[in-house]
């Protein structure tokens, strides 16, 4: 089987918004660690992507901070949330198109790897954090705001995310954490209707229902938080 052959890093540069002085520190935020053997780990992404997580942090809550100068803490920290996760950086790093430039281990390349959001997000963390090492705050700060910019003011109008809600609810009142239980499932397969139960010890639980198992814990844990009073009920005041 021929080698694969993997684009110009300068595609990916001029997607992200930076050319590397040292193209060195790029590869390493593109090489995922099924590419190297189980004694030489350091030289994959992890190291970068830690960093690259704390400098996309610092940035996004920069960029919240002076867009949202009337809003409060718990407001810009939902956001921050939102902003950072995962998801949202995997989407970035769909946007760069990176999975052509990542270097992957065979059982990885072979099983989709290149598409996984997992890998890609991963790696969005490990390019900024490499873009931090490259060129210093200034150009990281220029990569951050150029891709998430534009995703600033689409978070005014996102839902807050009841599951986060209600966890740090309980987690501030010496709570465990909230335990989901499916009850029942019902419809057809191709539209079923998940029913949930959150549970926190020592309350009674809430009820909530979905299309999907997500969409039905996210349902439950909003009727704890309004029936606890955590959350307006429908109709009050708008949550941001």
């Amino acid at each position: 089987m021929s080698k694969r052959t993997r684009p110009p890093l300068l595609e990916l540069e001029a997607a992200v918004g930076h050319v590397f002085r040292d193209r060195a520190v790029l590869e390493e935020a593109l090489t995922h660690v099924s590419a190297r053997t189980a004694t030489n780990r350091l030289d994959s992404y992890q190291r970068l992507e830690f960093l690259g997580d704390r400098v996309l942090g610092l940035v996004v809550a920069d960029l919240l901070f002076e867009r949202f100068a009337d809003e409060e803490e718990g407001g810009l920290s939902r956001r921050l949330s939102d902003l950072v996760r995962k998801e949202t950086c995997a989407e970035i790093a769909v946007e760069w198109n990176v999975g052509v430039h990542l270097r992957l281990g065979p059982g990885e390349s072979q099983t989709g790897g290149r598409k996984r959001m997992t890998i890609l997000g991963d790696a969005c963390e490990a390019i900024i954090g490499a873009v931090y090492r490259d060129g210093g705050y200034p150009a990281a700060q220029h990569v951050v705001k150029r891709a998430w910019e534009p995703r600033l003011a689409g978070s005014t109008h996102k839902r807050r995310d009841a599951k986060t809600d209600l966890q740090e609810w309980g987690q501030a009142r010496g709570r465990k954490t909230p335990v989901y239980r499916i009850i029942s499932r019902g419809g057809p397969d191709h539209a079923p209707v998940f029913e949930v139960i959150a549970e926190i010890d020592g309350l009674e639980p809430a009820r909530g229902q979905g299309r999907s198992r997500r969409h039905a814990e996210q349902a439950a844990a909003e009727v704890f938080l309004r029936r606890e009073g955590v959350w307006p009920e429908e109709g009050d005041n708008e949550r941001t």
